[in-house]
């Protein structure tokens, strides 16, 4: 696997090598031992997937301690913007994001760590989303902020009034706002 830094040095873009012949195409989607060597030491634990029609907007989501999560994201059938968004005060990257598509031609995968929010956006007429997640989901731990958040200055590749987002996610607090949970840059979160 190739790993692709970005402008966040802890999001990495992680990039598979692809056998392909008249018959079709194999690859490694993930292997633990390069992962923890390449990426960070951690235990995925849980696999999630969804199907999302164009414009379906799921995000920006996270958990909070005990239960965050690190999620290792990827599209087997579509493409859809995948975004991180830095909620770490005291990050030099505080509230700057990377956004990646990923498609099933481009096979690509996008790690999101611990101490981001996350969102997802269908591109093409419907995508299955699949992620890999470090910790198991709990209601009580999760939350959100708005993807409609002007500071985080996120373009989603279409107009907002395409999208289309749950009532919870609709209802999500800005960063500013001091309704936002916040991680502390200085704390390690793996430990």
């Amino acid at each position: 696997m190739h790993i692709i830094e970005t402008a966040i040095p802890e999001v990495v873009i992680i990039e598979p090598r692809v056998i392909g012949d008249e018959r079709g195409y194999f690859f490694e989607s993930f292997n633990n031992n390069k992962f923890c060597e390449s990426v960070v030491e951690t235990k995925f634990v849980q696999d999630n997937e969804s199907k999302s029609r164009r414009g379906v907007l799921r995000g920006l989501h996270y958990q909070i301690p005990p239960f965050c999560q690190s999620k290792l994201a990827r599209v087997v059938q579509g493409s859809a913007l995948d975004v991180a968004v830095d909620i770490r005060k005291g990050s030099p990257t505080f509230g700057q994001h990377v956004a990646v598509v990923l498609s099933a031609e481009n096979k690509r995968q996008l790690f999101i760590p611990r101490g981001f929010a996350h969102a997802v956006i269908t591109l093409s007429d419907e995508a299955i989303f699949q992620y890999k997640v470090d910790n198991f989901y709990s209601f009580e731990h999760e939350r959100g902020v708005s993807f409609q958040d002007d500071a985080l200055n996120i373009d989603w590749h279409m107009p907002y009034e395409e999208i289309i987002v749950s009532e919870k996610d609709a209802g999500l607090p800005t960063i500013a706002s001091g309704n936002a949970y916040l991680f502390d840059y200085s704390k390690d979160y793996y430990q």
